[in-house]
């Protein structure tokens, strides 16, 4: 019962964390398309521009106390803010319940870092369709600490990985002048798959694409409108394929029988 209890805590405690490190991701989001610091500068109110006091900066709790509305001119505030918290608290709960704590210490905290990267990237590209050039340097990043610090992924892997997607991504990009493609989704396989390595990223293409041609297709279907974002697309099959992408890419090979 002790251990029960002490495993509660713990997750606790990850969503805690999460939780707030989502309320910074709101943050980057918010002022990353417009190069605003996101270290400097008080948050405020969009729409009375009232400084949000301290206590009203606790995630999750304070929205709810305050039932969406702005505590000086009662606007709304939008519930993205809160989702965005809760979406990264339980991917960093769920990311130490798949990975464990003790086998590879540092893979499920470059995990959680890699999807906190990729909410950052599904929502900036949703509302600006652009992908900020840092964000994608961190998720490169954390694939040369997955190497040095975990070493459960051979240079090889990686670096086919990064190659072997973004190098035919950044050929569409080029041939249709990036109308059918953004240089930000073909950089953004070539970070993925430094992390993910070769398998993982392939699926997490095929994940990618298939979402996002789907959406793109009810998009059109209903503004009549081609001009579309896959960069979030390619962010879910990304962290799909973070839990189970080599799963997924054995799976297939015994079954079409090519392992």
């Amino acid at each position: 019962m002790a251990v029960f209890f002490s495993y509660i805590a713990i997750y606790f405690i990850i969503f805690a964390f999460g939780a707030c490190i989502g309320s910074f991701l709101n943050v980057c989001i918010l002022r990353l398309p417009s190069d605003e610091s996101i270290i400097k500068g008080a948050s405020h109110c969009m729409a009375c521009g009232e400084k949000i006091k301290k206590r009203d900066l606790v995630p999750i709790i304070s929205w709810c106390f305050l039932k969406g509305k702005c505590r000086n001119c009662k606007a709304d505030i939008s519930a993205r803010y809160t989702v965005i918290e809760i979406l990264n608290a339980v991917l960093y709960v769920v990311t130490f319940a798949v990975f464990g704590f003790s086998q590879k210490p540092f893979l499920p905290a470059i995990i959680c870092l890699l999807l906190s990267c990729l909410i950052v990237v599904f929502f900036m590209d949703l509302d600006t369709q652009t992908i900020n050039t840092g964000i994608l340097i961190i998720i490169a990043l954390l694939g040369a600490a997955r190497y040095f610090l975990v070493g459960d992924l051979t240079w090889q892997s990686q670096i086919i990985g990064a190659l072997c997607i973004s190098i035919p991504f950044l050929l569409i990009v080029i041939a249709s002048k990036e109308r059918a493609m953004g240089l930000g989704d073909a950089i953004l396989m070539f970070s993925s798959g430094l992390v993910l390595g070769v398998k993982s990223v392939i699926i997490a293409a095929f994940i990618g694409l298939i979402l996002g041609s789907v959406a793109g297709l009810i998009q059109k279907h209903r503004t009549g409108s081609n001009k579309f974002a896959f960069g979030p697309w390619l962010s879910v099959g990304i962290a799909i394929s973070a839990f189970f992408g080599t799963q997924l890419a054995d799976l297939y090979l015994k079954i079409s029988g090519l392992s």
